[in-house]
């Protein structure tokens, strides 16, 4: 019995163990300790996990009771068999950027006026579980700034660098967007702050700052703010994304216009869920055509639309295959709007192993919200998508990944040129596979310039067969002829002269000329 004890014992320090290695490995992307958030911390514990557990429960802090509805059973897909149906429509450029870019984790991409691809990274830091307090207080800012760049500027056709900036300032890089004037803004959740620079960064100093540095609060201040979209009038939106759970709207010179959204947290992905609740609102882009501004409901797997002039929900768009986690999305008005949509890594840690989860990015029509198609590394899964951004002609696609700390492209497969044998064999996923190996691989864009050995394709070969049996039927057909004249010679032996040995030879000599 004694030993029956410790046994047991054993397994639950086991058990213990593995769940804080998970939590400690995976904070970033897993969704309860991002709920502790909206909370005033005090001295009660048990009080704290009294509130903790009615936001997981939905409730969310500070907010009435929500009646979610009943999730139905009904109807449901088998999710592995619909995702092996739908269709991948681009093409994975594997040798994307140049091998010299050495990036952190890349969590936010857009574009700049010339087409660069804008990018943010984190260089050396990374978001583990002890990086925030409970309080949201940043507790590595003794660490000082980010000394390398922490913005990159990547050439769309080889990936090569244009430009970088963004040293010593940032010490926890989370959202980049590119304005129309070529204006760069960006969120810290470690400094809990947004900015406003230059085109380029031009003068190293921003030209507008909101929220305190170091100080999460709501009001004024923002607590891990995580994403920024800007209308042609200059007017802007921010999404007070990881505590708070609102959008805010701003005039261009930096005044509140209005705010909504509240905080709260169902566990699960629904079809149909509250209008205005957020669990994390993750990211952000615009829909001109429509006047709306549509949000990455992150733990809600789904995004949600809203007027642009004054906030009013409009619709919202979710599909159980992309589960109940969604990073990130971007709008192109190509095949008459769509939504590309990248989700994340299931968050149950297998305590509902029948919810079957892939990370993909998927293409959503506007019209009639069903998936287009997916994409992924070599039609493979990614590992921690973070940010998405599609070209305005729906040509081209980048995914920034966190881990792999990666930055990936992919073409529509009207664009891309046909890849080699070797880049098209499916190997390894994304994550297996070091990004020096990966940047070495052959460039699908550029397998004409640089294969130096040509094999002989299968038109030539089959020519070449022909022309063999051609040659050796016409050969058999001359010897044929010439057994039958010998014959015939040989019969008017019998009944006169015999021919020269002379007219025989020429008669040889032509039959083989002819084969």
């Amino acid at each position: 019995m004694h030993s029956m004890d410790v046994s047991r014992c054993c397994s639950v320090i086991f058990l213990l163990a593995c769940f804080c290695f998970l939590q400690q490995t995976h904070s970033e992307s897993q969704s309860s300790p991002r709920y502790l958030q909206n909370i005033d911390i005090g001295s009660n514990a048990s009080n704290n996990n009294e509130r903790l557990q009615q936001i997981l429960k939905g409730a969310g802090a500070g907010a009435t009771q929500i009646n979610w509805p009943t999730r139905s059973k009904q109807g449901i897909p088998d999710i592995k068999t619909e995702l092996a149906k739908l269709n991948t429509t681009y093409i994975y450029q594997n040798a994307w950027p140049a091998n010299n870019v050495k990036l952190g984790a890349v969590t936010a991409v857009s574009f700049d006026k010339a087409g660069n691809v804008v990018i943010f990274h984190r260089v050396d830091r990374i978001w583990g579980q002890d990086t925030f307090d409970n309080a949201n207080q940043y507790r590595e800012k003794y660490r000082g700034p980010i000394r390398e760049s922490t913005v990159l500027a990547l050439e769309p056709a080889t990936g090569r660098v244009q430009y970088d900036w963004g040293k010593n300032f940032f010490y926890m890089p989370h959202g980049l967007t590119v304005d129309p004037d070529d204006n760069v803004w960006l969120t810290d959740v470690a400094m809990h702050q947004v900015f406003k620079f230059a085109p380029r960064g031009a003068g190293n100093k921003p030209l507008l700052t909101l929220g305190v540095a170091f100080q999460p609060g709501s009001g004024k201040k923002f607590c891990k703010p995580t994403s920024v979209a800007i209308l042609d009038n200059g007017d802007f939106f921010v999404a007070d994304g990881y505590c708070n759970a609102r959008i805010l709207k701003y005039s261009k010179s930096g005044e509140l216009i209005l705010r909504w959204g509240q905080n709260s947290f169902a566990g699960v992905s629904y079809d149909v869920a509250p209008q205005n609740y957020f669990a994390i609102p993750h990211a952000l882009t615009l829909v001109p055509e429509l006047e709306l501004l549509c949000a990455a409901d992150r733990e809600n797997g789904r995004v949600q639309c809203f007027s642009s002039r004054n906030g009013t929900f409009h619709s919202q768009y979710h599909n159980p295959l992309i589960g109940d986690r969604l990073f990130s999305m971007a709008y192109t008005p190509a095949s008459g709007g769509e939504l590309v949509i990248v989700n994340g890594p299931s968050a149950e840690l297998g305590i509902h192993p029948e919810h079957y989860n892939e990370v993909h990015g998927f293409v959503m029509s506007m019209r009639n919200r069903q998936l287009v198609s997916k994409f992924g590394p070599n039609n493979l899964e990614f590992q921690n998508p973070h940010d998405v951004a599609v070209t305005a002609d729906g040509n081209e696609i980048y995914v920034a990944e966190l881990n792999p700390m990666r930055i990936h492209k992919f073409l529509h497969k009207s664009m891309a040129k046909p890849m080699s044998l070797s880049a098209t064999k499916e190997g390894k996923s994304i994550g297996d596979v070091p990004a020096e190996t990966l940047a070495a691989e052959v460039d699908p864009s550029q397998t004409a310039a640089t294969t130096t050995t040509h094999h002989p394709s299968g038109k030539a070969v089959l020519v070449a067969s022909l022309m063999l049996i051609f040659s050796g039927s016409t050969f058999a057909l001359a010897l044929m002829m010439a057994r039958r004249r010998k014959r015939g010679n040989e019969a008017i032996n019998n009944q006169a002269a015999p021919p020269s040995d002379l007219v025989y030879r020429k008669l040889t000599a032509s039959n083989q000329s002819l084969c």
